[in-house]
């Protein structure tokens, strides 16, 4: 039996495809009930379809992926087409998805599946903004205390932001979902881009995934090669962070990785700072931790487990 059921909130996105597929890989870690999409990196029609592109590319028909909101809570979508392409999966040439997108919605699937699933039996990974997750919360407080944890790619600390100075891109998309999310006193485990900055697609690293010689592997290869155009020339690294799969990884081999239990509150109110993660890593403030924010990885580890896992597609 996997040792953990999941739900993946996403927004493929090259890195929530990779994600998924470390996931799907990982049967007897990880069982997969359900993706729900949101809008986010590109907007909700291309999530899902996407989400499901990448099932299909699995081999993995049998997951089921919901629609889940289209917008942020209270601001207007913000996307990343300028990093993942117009479609959000640029790179292969996928097929489009003959896989049924579900006809219930996806905050109603994460309700009912919390509710039905004995407590404390399912993480939620959210890839992506947390509008799903935080209208989950407001809709249906009482499955927060049935939530395992909450495993998400979100935020930033000594790395700052990515999308504005101060903010990372997840959480500037939906601060105010990020906000009931982080408040929620549900346990949460956060990979920052002080993290995922660390795990960088070298020539070599993506010389890796296209030797598998899968349409998997090459997928992979060929999505990290479109995804790192744009980072190379924004910091000058020597290859593109591989945000969404730390937190698979981590759910497989949490030994990879290593942080500190703080407070981390999001702000909110100002438009400079609009979705910063303020860690209080220092613990400088009298406030209560409310997550395990992660700092550091073995990034050598993370990569061999991800090409040992997708050459299992």
């Amino acid at each position: 039996m996997p040792e953990q059921k999941i739900i993946i909130d996403t927004d493929p996105g090259q890195d929530d495809a990779v994600a998924i597929l470390l996931a799907l890989a990982s049967p007897d870690e990880i069982e997969v009930l359900g993706i729900t999409a949101v809008a986010g990196n590109v907007p909700l029609t291309l999530t899902e379809r996407n989400a499901r592109m990448v099932c299909e590319l699995a081999g993995r028909t049998d997951i089921r992926v919901f629609a889940g909101c289209d917008r942020p809570l209270g601001r207007a979508l913000v996307t990343a087409e300028h990093v993942h392409g117009k479609s959000g999966l640029y790179g292969p040439t996928l097929p489009e998805p003959t896989m049924p997108l579900q006809e219930q919605h996806g905050v109603d699937f994460i309700v009912d599946t919390l509710r039905r699933e004995p407590a404390g039996s399912v993480t939620l990974c959210p890839l992506g903004p947390l509008t799903n997750i935080a209208t989950a919360m407001q809709q249906a407080p009482d499955i927060i205390p049935r939530i395992r944890q909450i495993v998400l790619m979100g935020g930033a600390y000594f790395q700052v932001g990515n999308i504005t100075p101060a903010a990372e891109f997840n959480i500037h998309v939906d601060p105010q979902a990020a906000a009931i999310v982080f408040g929620a006193g549900a346990p949460l485990v956060v990979m920052p881009l002080d993290v995922t900055h660390k795990a960088l697609v070298t020539a070599a690293r993506n010389d890796a995934f296209r030797a598998l010689g899968t349409p998997v592997g090459i997928a992979v290869a060929q999505m990290t090669e479109f995804f790192e155009r744009f980072d190379k020339e924004k910091y000058g690294s020597e290859g593109a962070p591989l945000h969404d799969p730390c937190v698979t990884a981590w759910l497989i081999r949490p030994e990879l990785f290593s942080g500190r239990r703080v407070n981390v509150e999001i702000e909110t109110e100002s438009e400079l700072t609009m979705g910063m993660t303020v860690a209080d890593w220092w613990g400088v403030t009298k406030r209560a931790p409310n997550a395990l924010f992660m700092g550091d990885i073995d990034a050598d580890g993370f990569f061999a487990l991800l090409t040992e896992r997708l050459a299992r597609l």
